[in-house]
C-alpha cells in the first residue's frame, strides 16, 4: 500500500510553504538594493527614507488584514495577497527614481503585512488543531525561503541577469507554490462546524472568538497586554529590517565586498535566523520563551558590536550571524502570545501586535540613515546594541514555556 501523509502532516507542509513562499518573494528583491542605489544615485539618508516606505505601507494596512480575513477567510487572503505582493516586488525593478521605488515598496509593505497576519492566523489554527507547537519552525521556513531566494538573487546579480526578469519569474513561481500549499492545508485548523459551513464561519471564528480567559474591561487593558509583546516583536523585526536594508551596504563599505556579491551579508543573517528558528520550538519548550528571548537580546547586542567594529569580512559576517540567531524566536514568540490576548480573536490579537510592531520599526532605517549621514554608517548601525538591550529588558513579558493549546 502506498504511504500517504496524514492530513495533519500535509497541513503543516502547506503552512510551511505559505511562510517559505512569503520569504522567497520578499528576499528576492533585497540583494538588488545596492545596484538600485547605484543606478538611481540615492544617498544614505535618501535610501533610508525610500525603504521606510515599506514599513509605511504595512502600517497603512492597519486593520485591513482582520477585515479581509473576516470576509474571505485567512487562506484566501494568503493566496490573493501573495499574488499582489509578487507583482509589487516585480514592479520595483522598473523604478526610474527614488519616488517610484518608494511607491513600489509602499505596496510591497502593504501586501506583505496582510499576508503576514493571514499566514500566522492559519499557522496558529493548525498548531492548536494538532496540539503541536510549530510556529517557530514555520518562521524558520520563512527564513529558509528568504535564504534560498536571496542567494539566487545574489547569484543572478553577480552574473548580470536583468533584475526585471528575475523578479517577474519569482512572482510567477510564488503564485504556483501558494496555490499548491492551499490544497495541502485543506480544512485542517477548522473545527467540524467551521469546515462544514465554509470560509465565512472560519473567518468569523478567527476574528471574533475570545482566545481564552476573561475579557479585558477596556481597550486600554488590551493594549497593556499587547504593548510589551509588540516591543519584543519590534526588536526582532528591527534586526531583520537593518539586515534587509543595510547589511549588503555595510559589507561594501566596511570590508570592501563587491556590490554585486554583497547580498551574501543578507544571506548570512537570514541563514542564521533560519537555524535559530528551527531550534526555537524545542528551546522555548525546554527553557521558556523569556529565557530564550533574553539570550537572543544578548546575542543581538554582541553581534552589533562585532558589525560596527569590523574592518574585514569574517568579523562582519560573524556579527551578522549572531544578530540573526539572536532575533530568531522574538517575532514567533510575540505573535504566538498575541493570539491568546484575552478578549480579542486570534486574528484580532495577531493583527494588533503585528500593526504596533510595524509602527515601531517604521523609523529604523531612516534613523540608521540619518545617523550615518551625520557621522558614519558604523554609528548608524550601533542602534543594534540598543536593540539587544531593550530585548533583554522586555523578554520577561513573553512568559514561561510555550503553551500548547487544546484545539
Amino acid at each position: 500500500m502506498r504511504y500517504r501523509p496524514s492530513s495533519g502532516a500535509r497541513a503543516i507542509a502547506g503552512v510551511g510553504l505559505y511562510f517559505s513562499c512569503n520569504g522567497l518573494v520578499f528576499a528576492a528583491l533585497l540583494p538588488w538594493y545596492p545596484l538600485l542605489v547605484e543606478r538611481l544615485g540615492l544617498s544614505s539618508w535618501e535610501f533610508g527614507l525610500v525603504v521606510a516606505s515599506f514599513a509605511l505601507g504595512a502600517i497603512v494596512s492597519s486593520v485591513v488584514p482582520a477585515h479581509l480575513i473576516s470576509r474571505f477567510g485567512a487562506n484566501a487572503v494568503v493566496v490573493g495577497g501573495t499574488l499582489l505582493l509578487g507583482l509589487s516586488a516585480a514592479a520595483t525593478a522598473w523604478s526610474v527614481n527614488g519616488w517610484m521605488m518608494a511607491a513600489c515598496l509602499f505596496f510591497v509593505g502593504f501586501f506583505d503585512a496582510i499576508v503576514d497576519v493571514a499566514q500566522n492566523v492559519v499557522g496558529i489554527g493548525v498548531q492548536e488543531s494538532l496540539s503541536r507547537v510549530i510556529l517557530s519552525s514555520m518562521h524558520a521556513l520563512w527564513s529558509l525561503g528568504g535564504l534560498a531566494s536571496g542567494a539566487a538573487a545574489t547569484i543572478a546579480a553577480g552574473n548580470g541577469v536583468d533584475m526585471r526578469v528575475h523578479l517577474a519569474v519569482i512572482a510567477v513561481v510564488s503564485f504556483i507554490v501558494i496555490m499548491s500549499a492551499r490544497r495541502l492545508i485543506g480544512d485542517v485548523g477548522l473545527s467540524r462546524r467551521r469546515a462544514a459551513t465554509g470560509a465565512d464561519a472560519e473567518a468569523a471564528a478567527d476574528v471574533s472568538e475570545p482566545s481564552g480567559g476573561d475579557r479585558p474591561s477596556s481597550k486600554r487593558a488590551v493594549l497593556l497586554v499587547a504593548l510589551p509583546l509588540a516591543v519584543v516583536a519590534i526588536c526582532g523585526t528591527a534586526v531583520e529590517d537593518i539586515a534587509n536594508n543595510w547589511s549588503a551596504i555595510a559589507a561594501v563599505e566596511f570590508s570592501g565586498v563587491p556590490a554585486a556579491t554583497a547580498g551574501i551579508a543578507f544571506s548570512v543573517v537570514i541563514g542564521s535566523q533560519c537555524l535559530g528558528r528551527f531550534s526555537g520550538d524545542f528551546l522555548v519548550q525546554r527553557f521558556g520563551a523569556s529565557r530564550i528571548a533574553r539570550l537572543g537580546g544578548g546575542l543581538i547586542a554582541l553581534g552589533g558590536i562585532g558589525v560596527v567594529t569590523a574592518f574585514e569580512p569574517f568579523q562582519l559576517l560573524v556579527g551578522l550571524a549572531l544578530m540573526g540567531y539572536g532575533s530568531a524566536t522574538l517575532v514567533p514568540g510575540a505573535l504566538g502570545a498575541a493570539a491568546h490576548i484575552p478578549g480579542v480573536g486570534r486574528a484580532g490579537g495577531v493583527t494588533l501586535v503585528n500593526w504596533i510592531m510595524r509602527v515601531g520599526f517604521l523609523g529604523t532605517s531612516p534613523l540608521v540613515g540619518i545617523i550615518a549621514s551625520l557621522g558614519t554608517l558604523r554609528w548608524g548601525l550601533s542602534v543594534l546594541i540598543v536593540i539587544g538591550a531593550v530585548t533583554m529588558i522586555f523578554a520577561g513579558r513573553l512568559g514561561g514555556k510555550q503553551e500548547q493549546s487544546e484545539p
